[in-house]
């Protein structure tokens, strides 16, 4: 039943059903929240340095909120052309990816990628010196330059925009036998059948064609009209994971390209790339082997704490207008301290889900059933939670539950019941999306007991010893195991897989 109850605060009513139906912990993907995001933001040291840009680019594990930070950035495109900073996305923030189409005809090798990279960098850098009408005698060679090639953006989407890219760098970059042997012009390298102006090397001294540009020399041209006009233009480069996902070999040979351009762009002052990354896409790709990984310095890894994702539940939660009200609390409270930001989070919640001495309190409790192997907490697991807790609880007392005691509005056991939901859809959206080779050994340990010894998976899996601890580090390395120490291996996610 509804209050009154008698608290610290005073004499408290609350109509609970009322206050949950109006509550939202908003969207997990940062992308489906843009409007709503600078409202939870906390300006930590690290946006500070992104956005003075003193970072070029940002690492963190699926989740983390890198692309809360690519969002955020581009909603603050007005404040940072005042502060003659362009920013150019070089990636559809949302919906299909605008290199889609690159797996049904990808580059050949790393050099081509390189090519398309810069000559894709100099296209975004023209559209944004023409949208907002920076023209000078630089920008005007850079225009006709591209637009001998049609390789203007204008009205045309980036995937569109692309697709000419590369469409231009396969014909410079392939050159096809022609009848009687390849005919190859000595000052560009390129094919006397190729009639392109753009080529992806310096021109030989005995070029004579005055409008032969190289991509390096459009780039500069870029640099140049920006310097002339006292503007930096930032390109920014996210949602890579998707981009290439099924393709690994392809995603490799197109992120050491982008890397390899990056560095290239360092010698250039007003033309920068912003990368947003995930942390075990570039360790895959260092693990290989990659020698210029060394220098680059400018880069942040994207990092969470209990109390940073304390402070993130208690923002959503201080975001819905009926928990403020009903709490007589204002969003100020997370900005104090943590011992008051965690005395309001037990004004919502119980001290324990599991009542007993040696058992958790509830903000432990919720970030151990919401990491992953590698004991890595990602804000996306956290805020699917909330949200999940909220409809449980608005379910139970639906169908006649007593409310909660007290002011609290989650039961313990509605936050037991909110876990299978998280883990199903970490499962299945993530672990099978991602790597769906491990999906078979994974469905094999469904009904299994949570922990094990290398010897009982060798059983389950009915394969070696050796063959079964290779597979057990793979499943640890992707955060569905965590190593506890010989020979006990604890599963994570083990609410959705126990039967």
């Amino acid at each position: 039943m509804n209050g009154p109850y008698e608290t610290d605060w005073g004499p408290f009513s609350m109509d609970k059903r009322a206050i949950l139906r109006s509550t939202a912990f908003g969207h997990r993907v940062a992308e489906d929240e843009t409007d709503a995001l600078s409202t939870y933001f906390v300006e930590t040291d690290h946006w500070q340095r992104l956005y003075r840009g003193d970072i070029d680019i940002v690492y963190g594990p699926k989740g983390s909120g890198k692309s809360a930070l690519y969002s955020l950035l581009l909603s603050k495109s007005t404040e940072l052309f005042d502060r003659n900073t362009l920013l150019v996305a070089g990636e559809n923030p949302r919906g299909s990816t605008a290199f889609r189409d690159l797996a049904t005809d990808p580059p050949a090798s790393e050099r081509e990628f390189v090519g398309l990279w810069k000559l894709y960098i100099a296209s975004l850098v023209h559209s944004a010196l023409a949208e907002f009408d920076i023209r000078n005698d630089s920008s005007k060679q850079l225009e006709e330059a591209l637009a001998r090639e049609h390789l203007i953006k204008g009205t045309l989407s980036l995937a569109a925009l692309l697709h000419a890219v590369i469409d231009y760098a396969r014909r410079a970059l392939r050159p096809q036998a022609l009848e009687g042997g390849l005919d190859i012009d000595p000052i560009t390298q390129l094919p006397k059948g190729f009639k392109g102006k753009i080529i992806f090397s310096e021109p030989g001294t005995g070029a004579a064609d005055p409008e032969l540009k190289s991509v390096d020399s459009l780039l500069e041209l870029a640099n140049r009209a920006l310097s002339t006009a006292k503007f930096s233009a930032w390109v920014l480069l996210d949602r890579l994971d998707v981009a290439f996902a099924e393709y690994m070999e392809l995603e490799n040979n197109a992120l050491r390209a982008l890397f390899r351009v990056y560095l290239d762009l360092l010698a250039l002052s007003n033309v920068k790339l912003k990368i947003f990354l995930r942390t075990d896409i570039w360790n895959r790709i260092t693990n290989e082997g990659f020698r210029e990984a060394s220098h680059i310095t400018r880069h942040v890894t994207i990092s969470w704490n209990r109390s940073s994702l304390l402070n993130l539940v208690v923002r959503r939660a201080l975001h819905n207008q009926s928990i403020r009200d009903a709490y007589g609390a204002g969003e100020d409270v997370a900005r104090q301290d943590v011992t008051a930001q965690e005395k309001f989070f037990y004004r919502l919640c119980p001290d324990q889900v599991d009542v007993g001495s040696n058992k958790p309190n509830t903000v432990d409790w919720l970030l151990t059933r919401t990491r992953d192997g590698t004991k890595s907490n990602a804000p996306r697991e956290l805020i699917h939670f909330l949200n999940s807790l909220r409809d449980v609880q608005v379910k139970r007392l639906e169908i006649g539950e007593p409310e909660p005691d007290g002011e609290i509005l989650f039961a313990r056991g509605s936050f037991k019941d909110a876990l299978p939901e998280v883990s199903k859809v970490r499962l299945e959206q993530t672990l099978y999306a991602e790597y769906p080779g491990q999906k078979e050994s994974i469905e094999k340990l469904r009904g299994a007991k949570t922990s094990q010894t290398l010897e009982t998976l060798a059983a389950i899996w009915t394969t070696s010893a050796e063959n079964a601890t290779a597979r057990a580090s793979d499943l640890a390395t992707i955060g569905f195991f965590r190593i506890s120490g010989n020979p006990t291996i604890t599963r994570i996610l083990d609410s959705i897989l126990v039967s």
